[in-house]
């Protein structure tokens, strides 16, 4: 009964709500807040990061290698810096992005003290919300666990910005025990596979800790925990542009709570156009090997490429995963520096031949897709193409690929947070054009015989900017 009006009624959704694509052009609207050059809406003001892709010569904008700022330091040094010295930089790069200043070594100390003591669940959490009613869907589960911690707060609608950091302090540190005890959950009673639970060592840093509550024997190497830290540290923060980073100020705008705020950003982080990308590359490279006959022969790869973009393989969606990115043309920093983790690890796990296909696309995708597509500008490789491949390398199953963004981006969404918090005040708004047509009322009884040819009709050209509520 449901599906048939469901399946009925889907129909009449589409003829009442469908709009005509060129009425965006006439009046302006610029659709995903971008215009037709990929330029995004000023829509706030930031000075947590910066994402650079351009530089002004004589008036005109040219493309340039793309670079991204953590609260004005290159992510280049910071990560040159973390790789030279060789320790984690999770921790540090949180306090960085939080407070605005990299920390001098006893403030590190501190604050590695603080993310400690905070990673605690309140008692029988684990038996009590994450191993009930568990999920594939590791997102949704994460997504419960925090709006359900609301509860277990006294101070919950409490937005004062020492109760607002406290609040991200917390959810920061525990993160990573929602998502990996929600897929240990997901996978014993849905996969009847062994259950175990992992505590964190206060010692270790978040990298780690991951891989510790992970694995069955609680081991790691050291270059596995230092390539996991480092694609946290890629993925903390990008620019206040970001749908889950916007969705965090929108939310937060309107005077909600810290734990309803964060779960909208998951939601919004979960979808397969922002962190669920590199599950995609993923499938797509499997995909390749399974119908490129010799891999290593790069016309063969090319020519398949040219299926994908041709809507002729794969998805038949016309994508090569992991190739553009919305701001960045010529090169996507977070690729760049996370390239020689990726064949670090490739190395040591002996995957050295599928590395060897990566490269190849990443070297000849932009020009397949240069040559096939009509494209306003460069296309690279983005972050994504390669993170989903360490995640693999790293045991890491497919379940929390989304949730380990979470658990690097919740730094960025919890700065954004406050920085929202202190500087604005003012719900976020925007304004629509209604192209709604007025219609005379009709009693129920007279419904059946249209009274009104919408053609003849004007739209009601009143825009919504002036309304309240």
């Amino acid at each position: 009964m449901m599906s048939d009006f469901t399946h009925k009624y889907k129909d009449v959704c589409i003829q009442n709500n469908s709009i005509d694509s060129s009425l965006f052009v006439e009046y302006g609207v610029k659709r995903g807040l971008r215009d037709k050059n990929g330029k995004g809406v000023l829509s706030g003001i930031t000075n947590i990061s910066l994402i650079k892709a351009s530089d002004i010569v004589d008036g005109k904008v040219i493309p340039c290698d793309g670079q991204l700022f953590y609260r004005g330091y290159n992510i280049y040094d910071l990560t040159n810096g973390m790789r030279k010295d060789k320790r984690f930089g999770f921790e540090e790069i949180t306090y960085l992005l939080l407070f605005g200043n990299l920390p001098t070594k006893s403030e590190l100390e501190e604050f590695r003290g603080i993310l400690a003591k905070n990673r605690r669940l309140p008692t029988n959490f684990v038996r009590d919300v994450i191993m009930k009613a568990p999920s594939q869907d590791i997102m949704n589960s994460l997504t419960k666990s925090v709006l359900t911690l609301s509860s277990y707060d006294d101070k919950v609608s409490d937005i004062s910005l020492e109760n607002v950091l406290s609040q991200c302090l917390m959810l920061i540190s525990v993160f990573p025990m929602l998502s990996v005890y929600g897929y240990h959950a997901y996978n014993h009673y849905e996969r009847d596979e062994s259950f175990y639970i992992h505590r964190p060592d206060d010692n270790l840093s978040a990298a780690e800790n991951i891989l510790r509550m992970l694995r069955p024997d609680k081991k790691y190497t050291d270059l596995e925990a230092k390539v996991l830290d480092m694609a946290l540290v890629l993925h903390m923060e990008h620019g206040g542009g970001n749908n889950s980073t916007f969705t965090t100020r929108v939310v937060t705008s309107a005077g909600s709570d810290t734990y309803s705020v964060i779960a909208a950003a998951l939601s919004s982080l979960k979808g397969p156009k922002h962190g669920g990308a590199n599950i995609k590359v993923v499938e797509m490279m499997h995909d390749i090997k399974e119908h490129v006959r010799d891999t290593e022969d790069e016309d063969e790869v090319r020519a398949y490429l040219k299926k994908i973009l041709h809507k002729e393989a794969f998805d038949r969606r016309g994508l090569i995963y992991g190739m553009g990115h919305a701001v960045y043309s010529i090169s996507d920093p977070r690729a760049v520096a996370f390239r020689g983790f990726v064949e670090s690890l490739a190395q040591e796990k002996h995957e050295n031949k599928d590395y060897a296909l990566y490269s190849m696309i990443e070297r000849i995708a932009p020009e397949v897709i240069g040559e096939e597509c009509a494209i306003y500008k460069g296309v690279s490789a983005n972050v994504d193409f390669y993170s989903g491949f360490v995640y693999t390398m790293l045991g890491i199953p497919t379940e929390l690929f989304t949730p380990i963004f979470a658990m690097a981006r919740i730094v960025g969404w919890s700065a954004h947070r406050m920085e929202e918090l202190i500087n604005v005040d003012k719900i976020i708004r925007p304004a629509y054009q209604s192209i709604m047509v007025q219609k005379p009322y009709e009693s129920l009884a007279n419904r059946s015989t249209p009274k009104l040819d919408r053609k003849d009709k004007e739209p009601l050209k009143i825009s919504m900017k002036d309304e309240s509520c």
